[in-house]
């Protein structure tokens, strides 16, 4: 089984979840990678999401064979067999403690912000990573979650080998695994995308998930995003329009995977416009099953057709001025849609994108066009220049200094955010 992203992951792994629903779970995300794909379970199952930070305790002169764990309020699990049989002396433990506790309390700080954790007590735990490779980890969080009198220990991941489960059974009292591959040799494989996972976007999903269902996404000066079906061309697809009140004009997402409505750099820029009282809609260009040919991720002309019909789609709903954000490959097909002779797009952004891909069509978009692209991605800033010197529209290129391809850096992602922000309200919204 072979997934496109986290988010696919989460949102298959969740199907096979749903009959701990009834019990009221709670889910938990162990960082990084394994909270995106936590955010989708919880969502799903309407349960609350945080993160279980755990820190495993190591012996001095073998890193790697660990004699215990430590989780946040103060949780402590040590196998005295491994102390004993390893040697550890009191001190070598205090040593270790000490220096993981930090490392703990520096990690759900980052993490969780000023919010307090989500109480486990009583309650059944759903326990979820992106993928199983040891599972050293899981199983200390496992360990964790039951010390901090959790009534049940569900562990719950997309892959894994097929030696660890007997063990990690030992260690939850229900594990959930889709895909167990004789042919296993690391989690990434099984992944279509499998970039890092960086802080911020650990911190946004949290923050995200602690909004509840009700307040996510919510403009600063209006209400929270509605669920909507687009109907592209005849292909329904699923979005999320923003419209705060007295919006000046919305922007369209184009991601290049397809799933924008989930993408959570692209939400933060989304929650950015809303802030500065502009519409938006995220949706996904490309169905479930389309999604699973990575080709289709590079039809260009597909996925801008969909663009176009989705902001025609749109213009019964607001007549405001529409612009196009795409990232990667979206802002290849955002610049193919807005070159068609009845386009009426007032402005492109493209984040980290491959405008070169539209090829031909470059020549003909008439929307001033903004391409961010991040200083350490030196392949796609060329490629960039490139597209750039075909435009004959307004435009601009805008290197983000230290950035790699996904912003993942600090700050990064907020800069490529007030860019966007000013670039639309400038075209599309004067004061």
């Amino acid at each position: 089984m072979l997934f496109a992203h986290r988010a696919d992951a989460g949102r298959r792994l969740a199907g096979s979840l749903r009959h701990l629903q009834k019990e009221r779970p709670v889910v938990l995300g162990l960082p990084r990678g394994g909270v995106p794909v936590a955010f989708q379970v919880a969502e799903e199952l309407g349960a609350p999401l945080d993160v279980i930070v755990v820190r495993k305790l190591g012996v001095p002169y073998h890193r790697e064979l660990g004699f215990g764990a430590i989780g946040e309020g103060g949780v402590r699990v040590i196998s005295e067999d491994i102390v004993r049989r390893a040697r550890v002396t009191p001190e070598d433990l205090r040593t270790v403690e000490r220096t993981q506790e930090a490392e703990l309390a520096r990690q759900a700080r980052r993490f969780r912000e000023d919010r307090p954790r989500v109480p486990v007590e009583g309650r059944t735990v759903i326990v979820v990573d992106d993928g199983i490779a040891t599972g050293a980890t899981a199983a200390a969080a496992c360990q964790v979650v039951r010390a901090m009198g959790a009534a049940r220990v569900v562990l719950a991941v997309p892959v894994a080998p097929p030696d660890a489960l007997p063990w990690l059974r030992t260690e939850a009292d229900e594990v959930v695994c889709l895909s167990t591959p004789a042919g296993f040799s690391a989690v990434g494989e099984w992944y279509r995308d499998f970039s890092q996972t960086p802080d911020e976007e650990v911190v946004s999903l949290l923050a995200q998930a602690a909004a509840g269902p009700a307040h996510r996404r919510s403009g600063q000066t209006g209400g929270p995003a509605a669920e909507v079906e687009v109907d592209a061309g005849g292909v329904r697809l699923a979005g999320e329009l923003a419209l705060p009140e007295g919006a000046g004009a919305v922007v369209v997402f184009a991601h290049g995977s397809g799933s924008s409505r989930h993408s959570p750099r692209n939400r933060q820029v989304a929650e950015a416009l809303n802030r500065a009282g502009l519409g938006t809609l995220l949706f996904d260009l490309l169905t479930p099953a389309e999604e699973a040919d990575r080709a289709n991720v590079f039809d260009i002309e597909t996925l801008g057709r969909r663009l176009a019909d989705t902001t025609r789609w749109l213009r019964h709903r607001t007549p405001l001025p529409t612009g196009y954000f795409g990232a990667s490959t979206g802002a290849a097909a955002a610049l193919w849609a807005a070159a068609a002779a009845d386009s009426e797009v007032g402005a492109v952004v493209s984040r980290g994108g491959r405008p070169d891909l539209a090829g031909s069509r470059l020549p003909g978009v008439r929307a001033p066009t903004l391409l961010i692209v991040g200083g350490r991605d030196t392949m796609v800033i060329d490629l960039n220049r490139q597209a750039q010197a075909e435009l004959r529209c307004e435009n601009r290129l805008e290197i983000v200094p230290g950035a790699t391809h996904l912003f993942e850096e600090p700050g990064a992602l907020e800069e490529v955010a007030a860019l966007a922000r000013d670039w639309f309200t400038r075209h599309l919204a004067p004061a």
